[in-house]
């Protein structure tokens, strides 16, 4: 089911919703504020830092920036970003946690501007990785990336999901099925739900003017996660590393638009900060 955003309610249970331009507008200006405030935390990432430091970095960012954290507050969650460290698959809590040297790290971040919700996360690099690492983050980029170049008019959700998973698989990494990305805008998780695996021509058809998030989850080994006893904190169950990208999308006439492309064209995994 669909409708068109103008003349409903913000929240419409279950429905998909089709967005206009001022809500592509206003999905940019949050998109970039996100963006910037993960390029603004890349000279931060470094051994000896702790993950409870770049959060207070962040938040301060986004009031700057005349934003607000989404997550802060949001369903008893005390913080601005979320870090995920090494073989955390998502939703890892900042705080004492100290940056080793090898580290990865995913820093998500999502950002409410005049009401509109700019999600992303991107890894980063602490020090010199292993290999195994750095592939890992590379292959779950070109994933994410691979998702989002099937996005169009008249593509399916299953389209959506087999690009991503055919990629990740390809060089013998799983994909997490616990998590997938999201109906975004006005609200922080609406519909549909963005799976990030999948068969061709399966599921629902993409229409102009749909607004969602596209964030695989590639794990080194297995694809089972298990969240920690603080509710939020997800990992591999085989302990083995994982990586997350992320970006907020929306589909257009003729395809895709990114929201929260980098402005300072740190878009692909890097492996020193800086």
């Amino acid at each position: 089911m669909f409708v068109e955003t103008a003349p409903q309610p913000a929240r419409t249970a279950g429905v998909v919703k089709i967005h206009g331009p001022e809500a592509f507008a206003g999905m940019r200006a949050a998109g970039q504020v996100a963006a910037a405030c993960l390029d603004m935390l890349v000279p931060h990432v470094q051994a000896g830092v702790t993950t409870g430091r770049l959060d207070d970095l962040a938040r301060e960012f986004v009031f700057d920036s005349g934003a607000a954290p989404a997550c802060l507050f949001y369903r008893g969650y005390r913080h601005t970003i979320c870090t995920s460290i090494n073989h955390v698959v998502c939703h890892g809590i900042p705080g004492t946690r100290v940056l080793r040297d090898g580290d990865t790290l995913n820093i998500d971040v999502t950002v409410i501007v005049d009401g509109w919700h700019g999600d992303t996360s991107r890894m980063y690099a602490v020090g010199e990785t292993r290999k195994r690492d750095r592939r890992l983050m590379d292959v779950t980029y070109e994933a994410m990336m691979a998702g989002i170049a099937a996005i169009k008019p008249g593509a399916t959700l299953g389209d959506l999901g087999h690009a991503i998973q055919r990629h990740a698989e390809a060089e013998r990494f799983s994909i997490v099925r616990d998590f997938c990305g999201h109906g975004v805008g006005r609200i922080f998780h609406d519909a549909p739900n963005i799976l990030h695996y999948g068969k061709p021509r399966d599921g629902m058809l993409l229409r102009e003017g749909m607004i969602f998030t596209v964030e695989p989850m590639v794990n080194a080994g297995g694809r089972d996660v298990k969240v920690l006893g603080d509710g939020w904190t997800a990992v591999t169950k085989d302990k083995q590393p994982t990586a997350q990208f992320e970006h907020s999308v929306g589909v257009t006439a003729t395809g895709v638009e990114i929201f929260t492309t980098s402005p300072a064209g740190l878009h692909q995994p890097h492996q020193t900060p800086g």
